[in-house]
């Protein structure tokens, strides 16, 4: 196994309380595998990610238990220097937002090129040249023109090209790609996840595609995690899901997602919102919003079940949901 996150708990000190962010959340991902790790904003996905790959804001973050074992080490035992050498190298990050993830006053030329300079220790010369050969990789047209110029002078779709580049630079095993495709249209989304598939196969490298869109993921995704309150509520081979979810939350966001064979229907939505993690609810996080909650939901919280030898559920009534 490449990455194995084992039972990662973070919390943050706020002035309303202790907000538990991410509740014992153990997922892993091989070379060559995409993990898809879905749900709602405030589910926790991206701060296991920012814990992953040690860049979470500390104070007020804080992590208060578990493991995060990459290449057979505890990244969270390394000294910060050490975890330095990994970011980047091995692992890398692409943001959300790329316009504010890129420095306004740099070219992007120079802002792919410092991966170089810093870590390889390569001359400036030798380093444009490699930005020039990474733009091309991710099919930025004129790349040896458009080197030279601002991030301002891109669209949002040619920007998140630029992030996908920069986390290629030095060829990391791991890349947690966290929402690439916010704020895109339709068509450029199909083309930005077309890249990052074709870029890991070339690389064979581990992805971890963080959305909150279903309908993302379908064709990119190997497995799949859903996240609810800091938790995985279901873990399963993504055809698994799709075919028959067997967690009341994820047959909720699959029936969310607009179809064309319904159209003129109202479209379903999750009644309720998700929990306030200073005040999770006791048993089952999700039974204020579940229509299969009983008794046992408001005071048990379930564990994961085993659904199959592939498959889990944090849900007291998982046969019931998958029959359903």
């Amino acid at each position: 196994m490449l990455l194995e996150v084992r039972d990662l708990h973070v919390e943050f000190r706020t002035r309303d309380g202790v907000a538990k962010a991410v509740n014992g959340v153990s997922y892993g991902v091989d070379a060559g595998e995409t993990l898809a790790v879905l749900g709602e904003s405030g589910s926790g996905k991206s701060v296991t990610a920012q814990a992953v790959m040690g860049i979470l804001d500390m104070p007020p973050g804080r992590i208060t238990g578990g493991e995060v074992v990459f290449r057979g080490r505890d990244l969270l035992q390394l000294k910060e220097d050490e975890r330095r050498k990994v970011r980047g190298a091995e692992m890398a990050m692409i943001f959300q937002d790329a316009l504010s993830s890129l420095n306004p006053v740099l070219t992007v030329g120079d802002q792919l090129g410092e991966m170089f300079t810093v870590h390889r220790g390569m001359s400036r010369k030798d380093a444009r040249a490699k930005a020039v050969e990474l733009m091309d990789r991710v099919r930025i047209p004129a790349a040896r023109e458009r080197v030279k110029q601002y991030p301002h002078q891109f669209s949002g779709g040619m920007r998140q090209r630029i992030m996908i580049a920069m986390a290629l630079a030095l060829e990391p095993a791991l890349i947690i790609a966290d929402e690439p495709t916010t704020a895109l249209d339709v068509t450029v989304q199909a083309q930005v996840m077309d890249l990052l598939a074709d870029l890991q196969r070339e690389y064979h490298m581990g992805l971890i595609l963080i959305t909150h869109d279903l309908g993302v993921v379908a064709d990119v995704a190997d497995r799949i995690a859903v996240m609810y309150a800091g938790r995985i509520v279901e873990s399963a081979p993504v055809h698994d899901i799709y075919k028959a979810p067997a967690h009341p939350y994820t047959r909720g966001l699959l029936e969310s997602i607009p179809r064309l064979d319904l159209k003129g229907r109202e479209l379903y939505a999750i009644k309720g919102l998700p929990p306030n993690l200073t005040q999770i609810p006791p048993g089952c996080a999700f039974h204020p919003r579940c229509p299969l909650a009983r008794d046992v939901c408001r005071t048990d919280e379930p564990p994961l079940y085993e659904v199959s030898a592939t498959r889990g559920s944090a849900c007291h009534f998982w046969r019931e949901c998958l029959d359903g």
